[in-house]
């Protein structure tokens, strides 16, 4: 997100503090996407230059279809998320209702908790779509691929990330264009969109365009074939490949300095960070737990 995009609440103020403090002495850092990557060197201030932008992975043997197709006489939308500012459930809102206005055949099931939650049930009342927008509350990470399956279309609403698994449960995904995941070529070193183009429609993270996509991927419904689309994720996202680029790139970055951990700590982020005038803090890496007490 940009940031003036950013919500000016003391919890994302925080978590920024946290994250200067936490990513402060990094040598490299490895992201799964560029909007990740520019979002976090816009709150962290660490250098572009030390991250790296390698691709995502999903569990295909977790993540797969259900064992019949469904019918299409009511099209499915599911949302899986955090209901939160920087998860799109502004969107929703929005998009939902003119959606439901559409097409009266689409029902909508959403999995997920979070601050938003009541605007998403305000909404429900106010537009008289209880029997159409089914809201289950958080969702155990065991049973989202039961979720997923019950579904036809995934709704990616986020600002900041996409979502793998739905495809691998054989759903089209409608996702914001927020530059998600990066996808590789099966054992290749070149880096493509997230999912083709017949497996996901992109959108800009705005209520009218959401509406245009969703409108598109109901008629690309006739053409998917989730047991065709779970395949062709197993290729796309091998956990072989991915740790095969994540050893290329730990070898770049070269072995970790841990002599001037506690020196580089206290001057690039704690001091700014806790500034009262005695405390003691533990550091664990590899094989130790570093201590230090520092009185001003």
């Amino acid at each position: 997100m940009p940031p003036q995009a950013w919500p000016q609440d003391p919890g994302s103020i925080h978590m920024n503090k946290i994250l200067q403090f936490t990513l402060a002495d990094i040598d490299h850092a490895i992201w799964v996407s560029h909007t990740s990557k520019e979002n976090t060197v816009l709150r962290s201030g660490i250098r572009p230059e030390t991250v790296f932008v390698g691709p995502n992975a999903v569990d295909t043997a977790m993540f797969t279809p259900a064992p019949t197709q469904l019918a299409r006489d009511e099209v499915v939308i599911v949302v899986i998320s955090r209901l939160a500012y920087r998860k799109g459930a502004d969107l929703l809102v929005e998009v939902i209702p003119e959606v439901c206005r559409l097409f009266p055949h689409v029902h909508f099931i959403i999995g997920g908790d979070g601050r938003k939650r009541v605007r998403l049930e305000e909404m429900r009342e106010k537009f008289s779509l209880q029997d159409r927008v089914e809201m289950l509350g958080a969702v155990p990470h065991s049973q989202v691929q039961s979720v997923l399956i019950s579904g036809h279309i995934f709704l990616n609403s986020s600002l900041t990330e996409a979502f793998l698994e739905a495809a691998s449960c054989g759903l089209l995904t409608v996702s914001t264009r927020v530059g998600g995941p990066l996808r590789a070529a099966h054992f290749k070193y070149v880096l493509k969109q997230v999912l083709p183009d017949d497996m996901i429609v992109l959108a800009e993270a705005a209520p009218q365009d959401m509406v245009r996509a969703i409108k598109q991927a109901i008629d690309m419904l006739p053409n998917i074939n989730p047991q065709i689309m779970h395949s062709r994720m197993k290729s796309y996202y091998s956990w072989h490949d991915v740790a095969k680029r994540t050893e290329i790139m730990c070898c770049l970055i070269g072995p970790c300095k841990f002599a001037f951990l506690i020196s580089h700590i206290w001057s690039s982020g704690r001091k700014a960070i806790l500034p009262c005038d005695d405390y003691q803090f533990h550091i664990v890496v590899p094989g130790r737990v570093l201590s230090a007490w520092q009185k001003h």
